[in-house]
């Protein structure tokens, strides 16, 4: 997947990257179900990366003057929904409407037993107590989906915030883990 998405990259960026309202289309078309997932994995829960990918679309046209080319396409679309998500989690917090990120993954686990949907649940409640900042960077490295290297371009980041902030969540996570079976 990741080389696929590369080679398009590659072939896209800087020059004739969204030059017309065709190839905004196919581009949008093309990453929508990307855009989705990933403010899925960021928000948690299924209303909200709904209506956050809606709101990503309906920027995108104008967003688009401010690709410089200087990355590849999806990762400045990666930038712009990392950076949409946290606003929309600062939102949601501010308005005391937030609705535990992560909630809906136990839907996903129910199907995989009971001990998988409480180690889902106990995943989904740690991931939530994370601050942005470092649930944004766990929910882009999710099942590989972009690199370390991948990441730190797309968050705007020197390469070695991602590795120390993957190293956090490690470190917050066991603690968390630690704590409980203390109690």
């Amino acid at each position: 997947m990741r080389d696929a998405r590369s080679a398009e990259d590659n072939a896209q960026k800087g020059e004739g990257f969204c030059t017309s309202p065709e190839t905004f289309e196919k581009f949008l078309s093309e990453h929508y179900d990307r855009i989705f997932a990933y403010a899925w994995r960021v928000l948690g829960n299924h209303a909200d990366a709904e209506d956050l990918t809606q709101e990503v679309c309906l920027a995108l046209p104008r967003k688009l003057a401010g690709y410089r080319g200087d990355c590849a396409p999806t990762t400045w679309l990666y930038r712009i929904v990392s950076n949409a998500a946290i606003d929309m989690l600062r939102r949601n917090a501010a308005a005391g409407r937030s609705k535990g990120a992560w909630a809906d993954s136990l839907a996903l686990a129910a199907a995989d037993g009971q001990k998988r949907t409480r180690d889902s649940q106990w995943l989904s409640q740690a991931m939530s107590a994370l601050p942005e900042d470092l649930r944004v960077t766990a929910a882009l490295l999710v099942d590989r989906e972009m690199s370390q290297a991948e990441a730190a371009q797309a968050l705007d980041v020197a390469p070695g915030t991602i590795a120390w902030r993957m190293s956090e969540i490690k470190k917050r996570l066991k603690a968390v883990a630690k704590e409980e079976c203390h109690d």
